[in-house]
């Protein structure tokens, strides 16, 4: 009998030690530190590895005779889940999505595989955290009716996979792979070796039968899938979807694609019968603006290769204790203090006698620096309580020095804004000629932040 020890390895960053502790010592979070039981093989032994399932030998083959015809992708009717793989399901693929409790990832991929069910034929739903029934009385409130959709309520892998050989699914859904486990491991479901184990699993599955394979993930408190980062290494793709409880749109952000563009984005709604995709965000995101309120600015943002148009609210306010408070919802908060103390240095604002509060409407977090000049105007528009002309964009990214930035993909956003309605766009000085600039779009080239505030709200007489 082979002899077992048990080492400890860190859920968050995948660091292993020879004993238990409270706090990792490499990425310094609490309570990471899981037991996993590894096999002690002596010197020169072989290790007695699993193949996957109906796995067979591959055998090396010449580069110049690899065939490089385009592999067919398996048609998804929901455009913007089709967008964010880029462009269809990749048959034998292996995506990971992963998002907080509640915010829908079971609903969506219930109604990704009832369409996939209906267009392609026997799709495997396995859940280890609901019934069958219960699964049912959700297809029944999303008025899904798919004959060729099959569930499947199980943990043990190896019976997962005797049943995916039998269907021979051309879609395979795990729900999720924390509460899957193999027999042949001594640890518990959700710890690090099983989940390293049955993604690994599940992947030469994938890619031997050519099963097409998503995996739910839990996530942490941090909002990252919960395991090693190696578990993101295993799949092709790695989407999370995002969005508040309280909101009704949902973004499914992938961040990891072999097959598409990273970081792109599908923007869905949540109604009374599911998720509904959302064919044209940037009018969804404006369509509550108030015009000519103070502390509004609309920012063309890149998500993935899609722009978008958001509305940046901000709000300064006379603080009533010594430090003045910085609150941002959907902007990174360092961007903020940069962005603040830009325009207390470089445009003179007495921001440090001011409570700032920052909001990007309908629930988008927004990571690029091209937002950096809305977010500076919004908060110069509630300084100086002055509206921005409501038919006004902004594109640029904010320097230490006051200058404003150049971005990429500038014609893009300009049409976008076009498309939209807007008929002015404030954007950063260029060298070069703009090509493919909309007709009817005016375009207000500036050199700093402190001209473009001084163009947009000019001082009273």
């Amino acid at each position: 009998m082979a002899k077992t020890r048990t080492r400890y390895v860190c859920s968050k960053c995948a660091w292993q030690g020879p004993r238990m502790m409270g706090r990792c010592p490499n990425c310094g979070e609490f309570g990471t530190i899981d037991p996993e039981v590894v096999e002690v093989r002596k010197k020169g032994t072989k290790r007695n590895q699993r193949a996957p399932i109906g796995a067979s030998r591959a055998k090396p083959q010449k580069l110049a005779e690899v065939d490089l015809k385009e592999q067919p992708r398996l048609f998804v009717p929901l455009e913007e889940f089709s967008r964010v793989l880029g462009g269809g399901l990749v048959p034998g693929s292996i995506s990971l999505i992963g998002g907080e409790p509640g915010i829908g990832k079971s609903t969506l991929l219930l109604s990704v595989a009832a369409m996939l069910a209906n267009e392609h034929g026997n799709v495997l739903y396995v859940s280890g955290e609901e019934s069958t029934r219960q699964i049912k009385m959700r297809a029944d409130r999303l008025g899904i009716k798919a004959p060729d959709l099959y569930l499947l309520t199980e943990t043990n892998l190896n019976n997962i996979l005797e049943e995916v050989l039998n269907l021979d699914p051309v879609l395979l859904i795990v729900d999720s792979i924390q509460t899957t486990y193999a027999e042949e491991l001594d640890s518990s479901p959700g710890l690090v070796s099983q989940v390293r184990e049955v993604a690994t699993r599940l992947q030469g599955l994938a890619k031997s039968n050519g099963v097409t394979t998503f995996i739910i993930g839990h996530v942490t408190k941090e909002g990252n899938i919960a395991g090693p980062r190696v578990l993101e290494h295993i799949v092709d793709t790695v989407m999370y979807l995002e969005g508040d409880q309280f909101q009704t749109f949902r973004l499914l952000r992938s961040i990891k694609n072999r097959f598409g563009a990273t970081s792109e984005v599908g923007v869905f709604e949540m109604v009374g019968n599911g998720m509904v995709e959302v064919p044209n965000p940037s009018e969804a995101f404006l369509a509550e603006r108030v015009v000519n309120a103070p502390g509004s600015a609309i920012a063309v943002t890149m998500e993935g290769t899609r722009p978008l148009l958001v509305e940046v609210q901000a709000l300064t306010n006379p603080t009533a204790f010594g430090n003045p408070r910085r609150t941002t919802n959907g902007v990174d908060y360092n961007r903020l203090l940069l962005i603040s103390a830009v325009l207390g240095k470089r445009v003179g604002l007495r921001l440090y006698e001011q409570d700032i509060f920052v909001n990007v409407v309908g629930g988008l977090k927004i990571d690029e620096p091209a937002s950096d000049l809305a977010t500076a105007i919004a908060i110069a528009s509630s300084y100086y309580d002055k509206p921005i002309p409501a038919d006004t964009a902004f594109i640029g990214e904010i320097g230490l020095s006051g200058e404003v930035r150049t971005v990429n993909q500038l014609s893009l956003r300009l049409n976008e804004a076009s498309k939209i309605g807007f008929r002015k766009v404030v954007m950063p000085k260029m060298r070069r000629k703009i090509e493919d600039i909309p007709p009817n779009l005016e375009l207000i080239q500036v050199r700093s932040i402190a001209e473009a505030i001084t163009r947009i709200m000019p001082k009273d007489d």
